[in-house]
């Protein structure tokens, strides 16, 4: 088995987890290839020793490798999701800080869920994403995002509008801080946060979630998965942010922006007994209570 290794800086906290993982990878014989930024962090730790197959430093350089560990928190994950891809190399997420629904193997359950991994005691699940057209090279090849696509206003004060088609019908004129539109993965981040419902991640839905709206009669929708989403966008400043996940840019309102369900999907590893419910119990302390 080879796996590669991608990851952030993270606390001194969690050196001996990360030490631990890679004893473990060494006792199963499995090859490694690391994150080239990564490598170099981590050999910085005195106690840490590593002697890795390869190093990579980005999509084209990624080989051939059974699955990818992504070492840090959600954030870490989403930027595993743009080493990966479209290929088909399932993600483990492995959090190295606090929260993480991504990242949602705790430093604690490290050496059971690595021993469920390479026992085999797991399945692969596909996690849709979005994708951004525009007449522009806005994102480059990064023009994808797995959680969620946002637009929103550049200052403080104005508000800007958003206009809003599905499928070429006429759908709403928002008047808001933002919008966005989040996936079912999406649905426990950032539209999680301005009042969006959580959607479990195998529903094949989209939220279109307004942002602080004018006015409080907008709520947020879901919709099909497949429907295509066409957005203007005015402001008094002439432009406006747009972002892909954690990727960010400013355009100006001259510019459409078209919103689909991307040609590709990314691969997670979910080991068995460990299921959403489980998750959103962990995470959200759902049913922590002195009576339970």
């Amino acid at each position: 088995m080879r796996i590669a290794i991608f990851g952030k800086q993270f606390d001194p906290a969690f050196d001996e987890y990360c030490l631990a993982l890679f004893r473990h990878l060494s006792l199963t014989g499995a090859g490694i290839c690391i994150y080239k930024p990564f490598y170099e962090f981590v050999s910085g730790i005195p106690s840490i020793k590593l002697n890795p197959d390869s190093v990579f430093k980005d999509h084209a350089d990624l080989p051939e490798c059974d699955m990818l560990f992504s070492i840090g928190g959600d954030g870490t994950f989403l930027d595993a999701v743009t080493i990966v891809r479209d290929r088909p190399i399932p993600i483990v997420g492995i959090n190295s800080g606090r929260l993480g629904f991504l990242a949602d193997v705790s430093k604690d359950e490290l050496p059971s869920a690595l021993n469920d991994i390479f026992e085999g005691h797991y399945k692969v699940r596909q996690l849709d994403l979005l994708k951004l057209d525009t007449h522009i090279p806005a994102f480059g090849e990064l023009d994808f995002a797995l959680n969620e696509f946002a637009v929103a206003k550049r200052d403080s004060s104005s508000m800007i509008t958003i206009h809003a088609n599905l499928n070429g019908d006429y759908l709403n004129s928002y008047w808001a801080d933002g919008l966005i539109i989040a996936t079912a993965t999406g649905s426990t981040a950032y539209s999680l946060s301005v009042g969006g419902p959580i959607m479990h991640p195998a529903s094949k839905n989209l939220i279109i979630n307004p942002i602080a709206p004018h006015n409080l009669t907008v709520r947020p929708l879901v919709v099909p998965n497949d429907f295509d989403l066409t957005l203007r966008v005015e402001s008094r400043g002439g432009s406006y942010l747009v972002s892909l996940d954690s990727r960010s840019c400013i355009l100006e309102e001259s510019i459409e922006l078209k919103i689909r369900k991307a040609d590709f999907s990314v691969s997670v590893i979910e080991r068995n007994g460990k299921t959403f419910y489980s998750t959103l119990r962990s995470k959200l302390m759902w049913g922590a209570d002195r009576r339970n």
